[in-house]
């Protein structure tokens, strides 16, 4: 079934808005609707509710909000670059290399800035390009990607580098529990710091995956096509893996690796609003944010007051889908 592009982005953005509504009021502390409408226009309420709904939920609806258009977006590139609708972050080993960059920080206890950067999304961006170009590298053959070196590639780099996390962790007991945090994936700590810390990577890497959806058009007639259009295939495929790790980067460095998000996202906003990218960009960023909110609704409030995480939600939806696609192909 397709929709209009105007018709979907209408009927997300509604969700969207209603999801956000619904992660304010849900929570292990029951806030009434009157209630948070008086904190949120500013209006005189109960001081302990508008630290709850201003320094706990909305700084977590926010970084949510941008994780899930992050992985949205980087699940879409990766699919265009490898023509592979199973491609994502997480499949290919990007989140792992980025996890194992932030594990390296907070074992190593550097919180200084390194070149003027945050060196926690920085170690998590050279991680990510890592693991990037090793996959890409690995299934590239003659110039070709062949669809099973790339999951075969993603499965081994990202084996590799759980161990290598693992080995961390040990190495590091004291640790231990913030290692954890990003193995498990999702947002227990999320606060406006952390908004401003990932928001500039973020917007950056929007704006440079806008800048090729024309690109990523070319592209899907085939590498050979889009080299006989003047489009120098590799480069743009170098430049956009560079962009995808840094959006995986940002969004690992404050929530931990989140799987299945890329492989989700893309692939329904495709069936829904077709390949022209220059749509498919924006239907992945509203539906990438939507369920990333819904995902952390679903963990904050399902063992109230503990909490599930976010992490395990999206493998729970993620991992049939992928097997789905498989059994698809496959046939």
């Amino acid at each position: 079934m397709r929709f209009s592009y105007r018709t979907f982005i209408f009927i997300l953005l509604i969700a969207l808005a209603a999801a956000i509504v619904m992660a304010v009021l849900l929570g292990a502390v029951r806030i009434s609707p009157s209630d948070i409408l008086h904190i949120l226009s500013g209006r005189a309420g109960n001081s302990g509710n508008a630290a709850i709904v201003w320094g706990l939920r909305m700084p977590r609806i926010v970084l949510a909000l941008l994780v899930g258009a992050s992985l949205g977006a980087a699940g879409m590139v990766l699919q265009a670059v490898f023509r592979n609708p199973l491609a994502d972050p997480y499949i290919v080993g990007i989140s792992s290399g980025a996890s194992l960059g932030a594990a390296l920080i907070l074992v190593l206890g550097l919180s200084g800035p390194v070149l003027g950067l945050d060196p926690l999304p920085l170690a998590a961006f050279i991680g990510a390009l890592g693991a990037a170009w090793t996959v890409y590298m690995l299934s590239c053959k003659d110039g070709r990607i062949s669809i099973y070196t790339l999951l075969l590639a993603g499965v081994a780099v990202s084996a590799l580098i759980s161990a290598l996390t693992s080995f961390i962790m040990i190495m590091g007991r004291r640790d231990l529990q913030a290692i954890f945090f990003w193995i498990m994936g999702g947002f227990y700590s999320a606060n406006w710091k952390q908004v401003l810390l990932i928001a500039p990577y973020v917007v950056a890497g929007i704006v440079l995956i806008w800048s090729y959806c024309r690109d990523l058009n070319v592209m899907l007639m085939g590498d050979e096509e889009a080299q006989h259009l003047g489009l120098d295939v590799e480069k743009t495929k170098r430049i956009l893996l560079a962009v995808t790790s840094l959006l995986t980067a940002a969004a690992v460095s404050v929530s931990g690796i989140i799987g299945f998000v890329g492989l989700i996202v893309p692939h329904a906003a495709r069936l829904l609003i077709g390949p022209d990218h220059r749509r498919l960009l924006w239907g992945s960023l509203l539906l990438g944010a939507l369920v990333m909110i819904i995902s952390d609704i679903l963990a904050r409030t399902l063992l109230a007051p503990s909490e599930v995480p976010v992490g395990l939600i999206t493998a729970m939806l993620g991992a049939p889908f992928f097997i789905y696609l498989l059994y698809r192909r496959g046939r």
